[in-house]
């Protein structure tokens, strides 16, 4: 067991500092550059952006005006391990880039699925959980099965800057992709019958399954497009994303992630 892992749960949070700066090192001849890691330990504060419409993960409830989520919890966690406040901003998949280059957040925190586009232009985390596309369709409707949405004629939402779009647009051959851009939505593209299946993560399929009677939820026969799950930091902040690095396993090994991910209906989604 390491050292880390025996500490009293107040001590984790200055460990990590430790173990975070003691992964870096720099060139005698190079100029540091302050980490966010810094900036966030004496400012007491925690931007996060987050996407408030992802249910289960980090989702804004229209009745209490709260968010929720695995990731708001993740948040709230990784806030008290650094002593901070968390400030969450709203963000989403086509803006979180250009929301961390602009400094508006010092992380995603939103199930961000990591691609090769992306890393070119953000720094990942560790991967905690790992994602697959699923369908939602109408009962009764053109959709049935999964062998009845790449077809002349069918059209599927996909939510724009998202991942599962990247890859659909390269999947599907016959069928119309339409890409849904905030504050619209697919699940209301497909209430109206504007679209006839949407393609969504498992968490998606969760929050359909629940508000509408007439949502069935089509799945592939073999998991498709699995894409690791991590946060995402801006470039070249190497303390930052080994602090951020090291609270992933942390929770993992003390089950703080295990508990956040159940309670959410989310532990059969996390990465080994």
């Amino acid at each position: 067991m390491s050292l880390v892992s025996r500490l009293p749960l107040t001590q984790t949070a200055a460990a990590l500092m430790l173990g975070a700066a003691a992964l870096t090192s720099v060139p005698a001849t190079a100029q540091p550059v302050q980490s966010r890691l810094i900036e966030i330990t004496k400012s007491k504060k925690l931007p996060v952006c987050v996407y408030p419409l992802y249910y289960a993960i980090s989702f804004r409830d229209p009745k209490s005006n709260t968010l929720t989520g695995l990731d708001i919890d993740m948040a709230k966690e990784l806030g008290k391990e650094l002593g901070a406040t968390v400030e969450f901003v709203e963000s989403g998949f086509g803006t979180f880039i250009a929301d961390l280059q602009a400094n508006k957040c010092a992380i995603g925190m939103f199930a961000l699925g990591v691609t090769t586009k992306r890393a070119q232009v953000v720094e990942f985390s560790k991967p905690y959980m790992h994602a697959s596309v699923y369908g939602v369709a109408r009962k009764g409707g053109k959709v049935k099965s999964w062998a009845d949405i790449d077809k002349p004629g069918v059209k599927v939402a996909v939510l724009l800057g998202s991942y599962i779009e990247t890859y659909m647009k390269g999947y599907l051959k016959q069928a119309t992709i339409v890409s849904i851009q905030p504050p619209a939505t697919r699940e209301s593209e497909l209430s109206a019958n504007r679209v006839d299946a949407i393609l969504v993560d498992y968490p998606t399929v969760l929050r359909v399954k629940q508000e509408f009677d007439w949502a069935v939820s089509v799945e592939p026969s073999q998991k498709l497009a699995p894409t690791p799950v991590a946060y995402a930091i801006p470039q070249g902040d190497q303390v930052w994303l080994n602090y951020v690095n090291q609270f992933i396993d942390i929770t993992k090994m003390d089950g703080r992630l295990q508990s956040i991910a159940k309670k959410h209906q989310l532990d059969g989604s996390l990465a080994p």
